[in-house]
């Protein structure tokens, strides 16, 4: 928990000292920690703060809508319709991985193999045990306990509970008919945790429990993980090469505002449930100015920040995605309809 708590300490910072000319943004937990420390350093070189609530998606989502900052961000991004209707321009910023954080003593990170139907089922409330044959039998050699298994999810409106449920929704048929894919979904089994740091803190204070979470929280808060395996049946570790190929035959531009689906990706070192996180602004915004220093802390990020990214386990986005992004920014204006960035 330490490095998240260090991470809020900084955010907490920025915000406090946060003056009219610094940025403000809210919404999702995914990419607080990559976006702090793209915070700390943007102001040491350029005295402009960031003002960024790590909120949830949805509030996020609810708060662009409402015009009370100049960008909302989400794991779940919005649709081409959704975009029009609310005159938002949405672009990635980085991509990650959600993993299955686990507590279950004796089981070391990467230790314990999962399917998704298996996930799927844990999360149904039809596997309820730790050493229930289905699990045991993904995982020879490894000494599993006769124990209840106690599933934890987001509270919130969540885009990380969307990339998770999107890719449950991919790989169980039963899952899609009776849960779906949402930001928020009615739970048939577990407890709730506010946020990725609510759910990482939950999983580390609960024994035998499973939940989900990006990879960075999972990493930093030394939780154990899961491996997953991938469409091509293959068990890759969550690691940055995982996530860029599960990227690698992404067409970016297939749906509005960059839109697209990572999870369970055709290539045999792809990780399965992989995501990209995204930024919400008003094409005509009611303070340019403000907006436009919002996008010059992201230009900045695509040409500084991908070291710190990769850092925290996050994959910068390509060199050709950044430069379609920089070309979608153009439909950003002032009111005489010139572009701001």
């Amino acid at each position: 928990m330490r490095k998240i708590l260090v991470l809020a300490a900084v955010a907490a910072g920025i915000a406090g000292s946060a003056q009219a000319a610094d940025i403000t943004g809210a919404g999702a937990t995914f990419p607080f920690p990559i976006y702090s420390k793209w915070a700390e350093a943007y102001k040491k070189e350029t005295g402009t703060g960031l003002n960024y609530q790590s909120i949830g998606s949805g509030g996020g989502i609810r708060q662009i809508k409402a015009k009370t900052v100049a960008f909302g961000a989400t794991d779940a991004p919005l649709k081409g319709g959704d975009l029009t209707k609310d005159g938002l321009v949405q672009f990635p910023t980085v991509m990650g991985g959600v993993v299955p954080a686990v507590n279950i003593a004796g089981i070391a990170p990467g230790k314990l193999k999962l399917s998704g139907e298996i996930i799927a089922q844990i999360y149904l409330g039809d596997i309820k045990k730790w050493n229930d044959p289905k699990i045991v039998a993904l995982n020879a050699g490894v000494t599993l306990p006769d124990a209840n298994i106690n599933p934890v999810y987001r509270s919130d409106g969540s885009g990380t509970t969307f990339v998770f449920t999107d890719y449950l929704s991919k790989v169980s048929a039963e899952w899609k008919s009776k849960i779906g894919a949402n930001q928020s979904v009615q739970w048939p089994v577990g407890i709730g945790g506010k946020g990725n740091e609510g759910v990482s803190a939950s999983v580390k204070q609960v024994a035998n429990s499973i939940g989900y979470v990006e990879y960075a929280y999972a990493k930093q808060n030394k939780l154990s993980h899961a491996l997953v395996k991938n469409a091509d049946g293959n068990f890759p570790a969550p690691e940055e090469k995982a996530f860029q190929a599960a990227a690698a035959n992404a067409n970016w531009q297939e749906q509005p505002g960059f839109g697209i689906s990572l999870n369970n990706q055709k290539g045999a070192d792809a990780w399965p449930i992989t995501s990209a996180t995204f930024i919400l602004v008003h094409a005509k915004p009611e303070n340019p100015a403000e907006v436009q220093e919002a996008l010059k802390f992201f230009d900045w990020a695509y040409k500084s920040g991908d070291k710190l990214a990769s850092e925290l386990d996050y994959v910068a986005l390509p060199a050709n995605v950044k430069d379609q992004v920089r070309a979608a920014w153009k439909g950003v204006t002032d009111n005489s309809g010139k572009p701001i960035f």
